[in-house]
């Protein structure tokens, strides 16, 4: 399966902008083919493609894509990782699933936008990290991802009949996981009907040392029916989609998933217009019912968390070609967000006797309007050059905790909080303009410049803005970091705003191809935290801290280099070796504190081969010790490790099948990016907040059949 950084089947086809800057930003692990001087020339026909990927990884999350293309996760549940890009993570980065805003409705962010599609739906994927265009998009300061399963497939017949079809499984030794995938489709010339299916069932991964990570068992499946109609000048496709997850461990979280339900909705429409003009709209709604407890002996309690949240939105878009080469994009959005969470009362508990409201009638308005300039100058400069203006509103209703009266003869401190949130104005108005700068010129046919300048913003969440809570039970319940640490909402948050600078070198050669970047992200009022209290501390090792939102100033900043070498290619194969490395370092404005999740140092060195349709791969890859920690959140320091993954697939005619073996060697080592392992700390609380453990070697089998 291949993963491609292209938009030609997007109404706008503007390929060129978002390849180069996905490249530009070392996120393309090495592209098979570079832009060759004839590409150069005409920028609506270049299309870059990711590095296949082996299909053992076609099936499970979307995480399983990303990685491959240099996306780091924050780890959560099994299919719940947060993305992390330039060393920022969750709503910092905006997911867009076929071009729909979802968000994570849930005070973990336990049901982010990638949970809500399975690897082997994404037909295409696109990663612009920091300097992303302002039409790929805008609230967030750390870049775009962009995955698509909506695209139709049409027959060549009047009559409707099968197209195409596929069933693929997988299995996983670590964490006994089995895998299932189904693609159907039926067409004819002017009508598609197809649908696309996912399962997947995982226990507890072990570790290196064979030892049960716990709480890291879940169950998920996903549906897709997607119904197209189109004739030379129009299509219009229409999508419906439902999620079922009826329990996901979360071990660096107090609570898990025990429900998630997801129905979603979307409506496209897109019109060729004269002189080679596109026209594209495009309704969405999605709606989860979110449901919290525990649900296995490996992480006990009883204190339920339901949340509901819907997303609406539309989006118009023009393509316009100006004459001289140049290109006119234009758009037109509008986002609704709604959201009620509340904590149903546990009775003969402290949780008691009233519901506690979190967040009540929660919305969150965005309308946007943006322009964006293209063109190709004689003198073989590129430039692209956009504006994006974002009227963003927040809002929510009273709230209330569980009880008004003192507890155990202490001060009630949620219900004072309570009462001083309901007597605030909450309403806030954020005006919010992006603008970006990229240039791209050719020193040779093989060797490319690439630059680019953004100012982006992102408005505060509304579980940034409006948790309320303060007693340590509630401030648990609040987070997405698996730090183990309570946070509080903080209703006068401003708006993030960074500027980043970004700079890249490519070469391709006959045998080398290399890319290479360096990038500088300016944050001010960058969301953190600061110390409010702790709770937890009878022992040194027991303590965590109570946070409260907070903005300061903070930088970050880091280089990326991709290599590959084709150094034999006879009639045993075409032998490779390709290599990165990649820093990244965040810390705050004032006193230069690291700042929370920032991964270390990380290299791959990877020796591949390819004959017909049989690939192999052998990869060493080594991260550094993580010392450098954010001291705010109680971050741990982990030791360096290294791992060796081997992996080999091929294919005959219509089936195809991989084996693969990650942690060859069984290593033994803890998750830089892994936070807390909170259901640890409540079966044996003597050693403290123990960073979460990687899983041990696993053996993993998958086929594939296609009809």
């Amino acid at each position: 399966m291949a993963v491609y950084f292209s938009r030609l089947s997007h109404p706008f086809k503007t390929s060129i902008l978002y390849s180069s800057v996905a490249m530009a930003m070392g996120l393309v692990s090495m592209p098979h083919a570079m832009a060759d001087a004839s590409e150069l020339a005409n920028i609506e026909r270049l299309t870059v493609h990711g590095q296949t990927i082996a299909n053992r990884n076609a099936l499970g999350s979307a995480e399983n894509l990303l990685k491959g293309q240099g996306v780091d996760f924050s780890e959560a549940g099994g299919i719940s990782a947060l993305p992390i890009l330039n060393g920022m993570m969750g709503d910092r980065i905006k997911v867009l699933v076929d071009g729909a805003d979802i968000t994570a409705s849930c005070a973990n962010q336990m049901n982010p936008p990638l949970s809500y599609i399975s690897a082997n739906q994404i037909t295409t994927a696109e990663v612009i990290a920091g300097v992303s265009p302002v039409s790929a998009g805008g609230d967030n300061i750390a870049g775009v991802i962009k995955v698509s399963s909506l695209n139709p497939k049409f027959g060549e017949s009047e009559t409707i009949k099968w197209n195409s079809g596929d069933i693929s499984t997988g299995y996983r030794s670590v964490s006994d996981a089995l895998l299932l995938g189904a693609q159907a489709t039926v067409a004819n010339k002017n009508v598609s009907l197809s649908y696309q299916g996912a399962y997947e069932d995982a226990n507890s991964y072990k570790d290196g040392n064979g030892d049960k990570v716990l709480d890291t068992l879940y169950r998920a499946q996903n549906h897709a029916l997607t119904a197209a109609w189109r004739d030379d000048t129009q299509e219009l496709a229409i999508k419906l989609t439902h999620q079922y997850i009826p329990f996901q461990g979360f071990p660096n979280q107090y609570m898990d998933m025990t429900d998630n339900k997801s129905y979603g909705a979307l409506a496209r429409y897109q019109l060729k217009l004269d002189d080679d003009g596109e026209f594209s709209a495009q309704l969405n709604w999605h709606g989860v019912k979110h449901e919290m407890g525990f649900f296995t002996p490996e992480k006990i309690g009883k204190m339920p968390m339901n949340t509901e949240g819907d997303d609406y939105s539309y989006q118009l878009h023009w393509r316009l070609p100006m004459g001289d080469n140049s290109t006119l994009l234009v758009g037109q959005e509008f986002y609704l967000y709604q959201l009620n969470d509340v904590w149903p009362a546990v009775p003969g508990t402290m949780m008691a006797p009233n519901d506690y409201i979190n967040i009540n009638d929660g919305e969150r308005r965005r309308a946007a309007i943006y322009g964006e300039w293209q063109q190709d100058m004689s003198t073989n400069w590129w430039l692209s050059a956009g504006i994006r203006y974002e009227y963003v509103t927040t809002n929510t209703g009273d709230v209330q905790a569980y009880s008004q009266t003192p507890m155990m003869g202490m001060p009630n401190m949620d219900a004072a909080a309570a009462q001083a949130f309901n007597a605030m104005d909450r309403k806030r108005d954020d005006n919010l303009i992006d603008a970006t700068l990229l240039a791209r010129y050719p020193l040779s046919t093989n060797q490319q410049l690439e630059f680019g300048l953004a100012r982006k913003n992102r408005t505060p969440n509304l579980y940034e803005r409006y948790s309320w809570g303060l007693g340590a039970m509630a401030t648990k319940m609040i987070g997405w970091y698996g730090d183990g640490n309570g946070y509080v909402g903080n209703a006068d948050l401003k708006p993030e705003t960074a500027h980043t600078l970004s700079a890249a070198y490519k070469y391709n050669g006959d045998r080398w191809q290399a890319s290479t970047t360096a990038w500088y992200t300016a944050v001010t009022d960058y969301v953190d935290a600061e110390v409010i209290g702790s709770f937890n501390s009878n022992i040194p090792t027991d303590k965590r801290n109570l946070l409260k939102f907070t903005n300061l100033d903070a930088n970050l900043y880091g280089a990326k280099f991709n290599a590959l070498y084709l150094f034999a290619e006879t009639s045993g194969g075409k032998w490779q070796v390709a290599g990165n490395v990649n820093v990244t370092r965040g810390e705050r404005d004032k006193g230069n504190e690291p700042l929370y999740q920032i991964k270390p140092l990380q290299t791959e060195l990877a020796l591949q081969h390819q004959l017909g349709q049989w690939e192999n791969r052998l990869s060493w890859q080594w991260v550094a010790n993580k010392d450098r920690i954010d001291d705010r959140r109680l971050e741990n320091e982990t030791d360096s490790y290294s791992l060796i993954n081997l992996s080999s697939s091929m294919k005959w005619q219509d089936f195809s099948v991989s084996f693969a073996v990650n942690n060859l060697l069984n290593s033994d080592y803890e998750l830089p990016l892994g936070g807390v392992s909170i259901a640890e700390f409540n079966v044996d609380n003597s050693n403290g907040f123990n960073q979460i453990s990687g899983a041990g070697r696993s053996f993993e089998l998958s086929a594939s059949y296609a009809f």
